[in-house]
Formats: structure tokens, C-alpha cells, sequence
């Protein structure tokens, strides 16, 4: 049903707890960036980058981003849905819902639904093909700049991917960029239908046993999953403006 190019999965499911307090009732991809809602920012870059087709995994508000997207045509992409309702079933089980729900036998991106990134697509795709492995993550060296770092990078394999750490080991000096590709049968392997499972955890299985690859991105990311990461969008955004007029 998608071509032959790879299908973006963005995962908007979240409550978005944190941001809560500042935008009740509004689901996190909706929240407005600089008079726009999140997710049209989001859109935008991937069709500038050439994707296509689109599936939003939504549960929280889900509701609100299906009217608000659409099938996808006023954006130049084809959209479709999985929605968990309100029984979250994790970022691995969204995936488990997409590849079950419509099919999904090919490699796939993935992009979280807080995150807007400054990344070419098609280098992270001809890397993806060229290494051969199940999957591939986009990493940052952030150096605990802005997280907590979490992964660590040869140049080539992702090596240690861990979320939870209380005190990153001194070569977890990357972290993890917020796009991904994953071969659809990793999915079977490793999330059991049905059920909650986090894809930190998948991640971190792949990455020990070496069939984790990774593509570091030189810009910075940015998100919307905190009030602090919001103001450092606008900001951005703006000085963006200012620089191409």
C-alpha cells in the first residue's frame, strides 16, 4: 500500500504529562509552535525530505490530530492511524499495532512525536542500506548538554544503548536523535502482540547483540516534551526566519 519508498511512523500517542500544566487538553502534537501546531512542522519536514506516506500513532486526545491531519493530501503526504485509545500500549507496542494493524512488511522510519530534527533523510536511508542491519538509530554527541546521554557510537554500530542509567559510563557520550529505521520482522522478533513494551528496550537488546546501526547527525534536535524545550524551539525557529528573509 506504500510504494516503494519507506513509510514514516510518528509516534503521537503520549500524554504528554509534563507539558500538561501549560496546555491542558491538547494533545502534544497539536500544541502550537510559533501559531502552528506541532505536527504541521513535522509534516513539513518529512515532505521536504521526500517521504510520503505517513501512519500517526495516536491514543491521548488521538482524536483532536486525526481531524487536524486528515488523510494527508492538504500536507502533499498519504496519512493513516493506529490508535491506542486510552490503554497506551508503549513505543514498541505502537509499532507492533502499525505493522499488525496495516501491514507493514518493509523497513520503516520512525520519528518521535515530540521531536523536530535537522537531519538528511536519504544520507540516514543510503547508510541504513549500506550497513546491511536490522535497524538503525540517528544519534547526537551530545555530551549531557542537553540530556542525559545515553548511547555509545563507534561510527559505525551503536554499541550500548541504555535510557535509565543513573551515571552514564565516559564513552556514553551520544544520545539517541529521535529517528530510526527498523526492518519490520525486528518487530515480530521482539514485541509480543497485545502487549506494553517500550522501544528503549528493543533498542538496547539490538544494540548489544551488534545489529544496531547508527548515523550521527551534526545539528542539534529539538522537542516540545518539556516547557523549556518548547521555548528553545520558538527561539530557533525565529532566528531561522530572521536569517532567510
Amino acid at each position: 500500500m506504500f510504494g516503494t519508498d519507506y513509510p514514516c511512523v510518528v509516534l503521537a500517542g503520549g500524554m504528554g504529562t509534563r507539558m500538561q500544566p501549560s496546555v491542558p487538553n491538547v494533545p502534544k502534537s497539536l500544541i502550537p509552535v510559533r501559531g502552528r501546531p506541532f505536527i504541521e512542522w513535522q509534516l513539513e519536514w518529512l515532505v521536504a525530505q521526500g517521504v510520503r506516506d505517513v501512519i500517526l500513532g495516536i491514543g491521548h486526545l488521538g482524536g483532536d490530530i486525526r481531524r487536524h491531519v486528515g488523510n494527508g493530501e492538504s500536507f502533499g503526504l498519504q496519512a493513516a492511524y493506529v490508535d491506542e485509545g486510552d490503554s497506551l500500549k508503549g513505543t514498541a507496542g505502537a509499532l507492533r499495532l502499525a505493522v499488525d494493524e496495516l501491514g507493514i512488511a518493509t523497513p520503516f522510519y520512525v520519528l518521535y512525536g515530540d521531536s523536530l530534527l535537522d537531519v538528511s533523510i536519504a544520507d540516514v536511508t543510503s547508510t541504513y542500506q549500506e550497513v546491511g542491519l536490522p535497524a538503525l538509530m540517528t544519534v547526537f554527541r551530545n555530551e549531557r548538554r542537553w540530556e542525559e546521554s545515553n548511547a555509545v557510537f563507534d561510527g559505525r554500530l551503536v554499541t550500548r544503548y541504555e535510557k535509565r542509567l543513573a551515571t552514564p559510563p565516559s564513552d556514553m557520550v551520544y544520545v539517541d536523535y529521535g529517528f530510526l529505521i527498523i526492518d519490520s520482522p525486528v518487530i515480530d522478533e521482539f514485541v509480543p502482540a497485545g502487549e506494553v513494551a517500550d522501544l528503549a528496550d528493543v533498542l538496547g537488546r539490538l544494540s548489544t547483540s551488534g545489529r544496531l546501526a547508527g548515523f550521527e547527525a551534526s545539528r542539534r534536535f529539538f522537542e516540545i516534551g518539556s516547557p523549556e524545550g518548547l521555548v528553545a524551539l520558538e527561539e530557533y525557529l525565529a532566528t531561522k526566519r530572521d536569517q532567510s528573509q
